[in-house]
């Protein structure tokens, strides 16, 4: 059976934590930030994890 290949866009979006959790970015962050509230800019600039479930999955994509 050959490699499994990394997903290379989920890679740029992703990161897997030191004990295996995965985080991510908060979308809309990219244009239009005139219109948001201060306090919706500073919500986004966190990171957020994903369900157990949904992040094998994504493990699986990165081949970690």
């Amino acid at each position: 059976m050959p490699k499994l290949k990394t997903h290379k866009g989920l890679k740029k979006r992703i990161k897997v934590t030191a004990k295996g959790k995965v985080k991510r970015s908060k979308p809309g962050k990219s244009h239009l930030m005139s219109g948001k509230s201060g306090r919706l800019k500073g919500h986004m600039r966190k990171k957020k994890g994903v369900s157990t479930a949904f992040a094998k999955k994504m493990k699986r994509a990165l081949n970690q």
